[in-house]
């Protein structure tokens, strides 16, 4: 039986859907309390679990032999945790004429975010482009976030962001410490997790929405959705659209200037211009307490213009005629990973294509 497809003529993937039936819920129903309390240790624990999945599924030799590609690790690193957040410097000039105090906080905690891995994989595979690369760069990305991401809002943000040795450890505890674990028990679990990966991957999702809730359901106790008008946050979304379109074009242009061959362009280009919600949620939750709903609300809207965006750039790449697929990717680098197929990417078809890759993508963050 055919599985079903979400209608090509939809604007929105569906998880986003739910993203935004998830903050609804918030808003009408927020946690308090003891209820509170349960929601918070249930979406740590998930987030927690998440990183543990993807710990079992990275493979450990292939992570140790993408080292080898320092100069493109080193580039989406630069990318991701210098240009980023210089860029969101910049910003600053727009407060308070187009962002308020307090959205601009959660604009420049986007731009210290670590990179996604899922996605990049995802949107490299379709533009046929260095698929292992892709793994290796998100996934070191994504650690480095780890301790890069508290000690830059600590230093870039200041007092909005409730940094203190006590909120690394919470990070790592969270984070790093599950990942650490999964690549530990890979030996033995990861045959099961390759096997189940498409039921396992609702964790992704659910851990998200967990996240998201809790978080949104702070800020509404708190009582600070008054700060957000509906002209901001279009002023936002403008902001952020100039944001993607400068670190898409200086990723694939600067990586030519550098002169990588076009599939490590491919991989610098998608990895280095991306955010991770995944990894964002939890720590801005950590990191701002009660203002964590206002703090991801840039993040999230950044998280779904990339992935339209890219799903458009991803099929422009893939009927580029010097796109000439690197040697087929091993199998265990693509089933460390999930949702990437090992299996050749055809360019995408008309219609729904770029739903269906940033559908996948999304599982993420």
């Amino acid at each position: 039986m055919k599985r079903p497809t979400w209608p090509s003529w939809m604007p929105i993937d569906p998880y986003v859907l739910l993203l935004l039936g998830t903050v609804g819920i918030a808003a009408l129903l927020p946690a308090r309390g003891t209820g509170a309390d349960v929601a918070s240790g249930a979406a740590t624990a998930a987030v927690a679990f998440l990183f543990f999945l993807y710990g079992a599924r990275l493979s450990t030799r292939e992570a140790l032999d993408g080292l080898r590609n320092w100069r493109l690790h080193l580039t989406v690193i630069a990318s991701t945790f210098v240009v980023f957040p210089l860029l969101g410097l910049a910003a600053g000039g727009l407060v308070p004429y187009v962002l308020t105090p307090a959205l601009y906080s959660g604009f420049l905690f986007l731009t210290l975010v670590p990179s996604t891995v899922q996605s990049s994989i995802a949107f490299t595979s379709i533009a046929r482009g260095n698929v292992p690369a892709a793994i290796c760069a998100g996934s070191f990305s994504s650690l480095a976030g780890i301790v890069l991401t508290p000690l830059l809002a600590a230093a870039l943000i200041g007092g909005h962001a409730g940094f203190s040795t006590d909120s690394l450890v919470k990070i790592v505890l969270q984070l790093l410490v599950p990942f650490l674990a999964g690549q530990l028990l890979r030996r033995w679990i990861g045959p099961f997790v390759a096997k189940h990966k498409k039921v396992l991957g609702l964790v992704d999702r659910g851990s998200i929405l967990l996240v998201v809730y809790a978080a949104f359901s702070q800020g509404m106790v708190a009582g600070i959705w008054h700060q957000v008008t509906p002209l901001r946050l279009l002023a936002l979304l403008g902001v952020e659209a100039v944001l993607l379109a400068a670190m898409l074009t200086l990723t694939w242009f600067g990586a030519k200037r550098m002169g990588f061959a076009r599939g490590d362009r491919v991989a610098i280009q998608f990895a280095g211009s991306k955010k991770s919600l995944a990894a964002g949620l939890p720590m801005a939750s950590v990191l701002f307490g009660a203002e964590a709903s206002l703090a991801v609300l840039p993040l999230m809207l950044f998280h779904q213009m990339q992935l339209m965006v890219c799903a458009v750039i991803a099929k422009r790449r893939s009927r580029d005629p010097e796109a000439v697929r690197p040697e087929a990717p091993s199998a265990p680098v693509a089933r460390g990973d999930e949702p990437v197929s090992p299996e050749p990417v055809s360019p995408p078809d008309r219609g729904g294509a770029e739903r269906t890759v940033a559908g996948t993508a999304t599982r993420s963050g």
